[in-house]
């Protein structure tokens, strides 16, 4: 490894979802209800555009 690469820094990865209309990451929960399974839906809504989008969530094992 040369100093070079040593020397550069690495952005963290994003985490969490990204809203496919503007790239923003700021969500507000609009609704949540449970599914069968044990999962949860939520219905989130972009901060900054509007756009809706729907979320499942599963219990890991």
């Amino acid at each position: 490894m040369s100093d070079a690469t040593s020397k550069m820094k690495r952005e963290p990865e994003p985490r969490g979802i990204r809203c496919p209309r503007c790239g923003c990451g700021h969500f507000e929960v609009v609704y949540t209800r449970r599914i069968p399974g044990g999962a949860i839906r939520r219905r989130r809504e972009c901060r900054h555009c509007g756009r809706r989008v729907t979320t499942t969530e599963r219990m890991g094992a």
